[in-house]
């Protein structure tokens, strides 16, 4: 029975999964440094990375205890090489390889991005050739996959990242970081009210939102210029309508160029309810043919099971990383 033991720790979680060859997870345990990172409205490098060292070696103990295992048992010792926060991405790595060198394992550098899409096999084995709609706070890509671990990035942002943006329009909104899920809470209660552009309405994959945020910016001072109110029910539901609308349609119109058998999304923005409904909405009404996976809740943020579950494949494929894999932190995921 192959066990591989996968350590995350490329942003603000320090986080520790154990898998095995049928995907079944012995052990997930996550330290999140959120609530720390909340007083200053976003993540702190400095900060995050010195949680880590504090807390790589309380979460790697639990989830031995967790999976009931003795370290000579695993397979391979698997990591986030990048992309990431350098000093964040350095604790996990210098974690993984002493435990590689220490206990003669195989070491595993797994794209972080990788790892977003392969948390779909957690739940729904993947079918290729499939399309990836990536969306984080760092990122926002249309990926093709003709095959195990081979990508193809055929469409990206050409400003902010989803995440990014909802981040921004939370903060013009008053709302606390992660502004994320503030907005999605909020539009839930609100109406499309407010006449916002539609960003880089084209027949490319690419996305732009940019325009978006500023169009939001530009609302909401003009509507205090004027002595009026800006009703934030109702801003989040016109922000999410379109943001969330032009995901979709490109991510549909992707697929069927494509002729693809499954539809997956990946990353933080994944947890989105709209962006959820939308798409199974699309999917049935569009192209009933295609699979549709959508992770859940609990592995759409940055987690160690992610990071297992693409280094199985990588596993399988005898993908190996030596002991001078260094961290990558703008790392392609082509490359």
């Amino acid at each position: 029975m192959t066990l591989i033991l996968a350590i995350e720790s490329s942003c603000d979680e320090t986080a520790v999964a154990i898998i095995n060859e049928n995907h079944e997870l012995l052990a997930n345990v996550v330290s999140s440094q959120i609530d720390t990172h909340r007083l200053y409205g976003g993540v702190v490098p400095e900060i995050a990375s010195r949680l880590h060292v504090e807390n790589i070696g309380v979460v790697l103990e639990q989830a031995i205890e967790q999976a009931k295992l003795d370290l000579h048992d695993l397979d391979a010792i698997a990591v986030t090489k990048g992309p990431g926060l350098v000093g964040s991405l350095h604790v996990g790595l210098q974690a993984a390889k002493t435990l590689a060198l220490a206990y003669r394992k195989p070491l595993i550098g797994v794209h972080h991005i990788a790892g977003h899409i392969y948390a779909n096999n957690l739940v729904d084995r993947m079918e290729y050739p499939c399309m990836a709609l990536v969306v984080s706070g760092g990122h926002t890509e249309l990926v093709y996959m003709d095959r195990p671990m081979h990508f193809e990035v055929i469409g990206t942002t050409y400003d902010d990242a989803i995440g990014e943006a909802f981040d921004k329009v939370a903060r013009v909104a008053g709302l606390p970081y992660p502004g994320g899920p503030a907005i999605d809470r909020l539009a839930q209660k609100g109406e499309h009210r407010y006449d916002l552009p539609r960003p880089l309405h084209d027949k490319t994959y690419n996305f732009s939102f940019s325009g978006l945020k500023s169009a939001v910016i530009n609302l909401a001072h003009n509507t205090r210029q004027r002595g009026e109110t800006l009703v934030m029910e109702h801003l989040a539901r016109s922000f999410e309508d379109v943001a969330i609308g032009v995901l979709v349609d490109k991510t549909i119109q992707a697929s069927l160029d494509y002729k693809v058998k499954q539809i997956v999304v990946a990353g933080g923005v994944a947890a989105n309810s709209y962006l959820r409904e939308s798409m199974q909405k699309a999917v049935e009404s569009t192209c009933p043919d295609i699979r549709l996976s959508i992770p859940p809740l609990w592995c759409c943020t940055d987690n160690a099971a992610m990071i297992a579950s693409a280094a199985l494949e990588m596993y399988q494929l005898k993908q190996f990383s030596d002991l001078s894999l260094s961290c990558k932190p703008m790392i392609d995921l082509e490359g």
